[in-house]
């Protein structure tokens, strides 16, 4: 007797093959440690990273500098609007407080093309997901 043969795909396979977003949504209803749970639809930036960049570490030095232009804040998650060096595009973060005109640090993230909030019901052209943003005041 004979039995039909079987591909086996190894996990690790299994996961390459799936779509960036699909990725995200799945790790984004996994349960998070160090973090609230993202809402349905946003990445955990430090897993997602780890997907994409295998071995990659995060560092506690936050590279990155700008000025807010605009924040929104929808649940867990503050939308920053950033001027780097005259470049302007949105990060997003954790939720917290910040104020137009204030110098912001961050560091590298996951960005995502035309990114579909539904709680805001607007698309991004791009978003960076960041992990840590600190900020001081720009008035002074």
């Amino acid at each position: 007797m004979e039995f039909p043969r079987r591909t086996v795909v190894s996990p690790a396979h299994a996961a390459a093959r799936l779509s960036l977003p699909l990725l995200a949504v799945l790790l984004a209803m996994a349960p998070q440690a160090a973090h609230p749970a993202p809402p349905p639809g946003h990445p955990s930036p430090g897993a997602a990273l780890q997907l994409i960049r295998p071995g990659a570490e995060q560092s506690a030095a936050l590279r990155r500098t700008g000025v807010a232009l605009d924040s929104i804040d929808a649940n867990e998650y503050t939308y920053i609007e950033v001027d780097e060096a005259g470049k302007s595009y949105w990060i997003a973060t954790a939720r917290m407080k910040i104020m137009r005109g204030d110098m912001v640090q961050f560091d590298e993230g996951v960005t995502m093309e035309q990114f579909y909030s539904k709680l805001l019901k607007r698309t991004f052209q791009s978003v960076m997901f960041v992990d840590a943003v600190s900020t001081t005041s720009g008035k002074r």
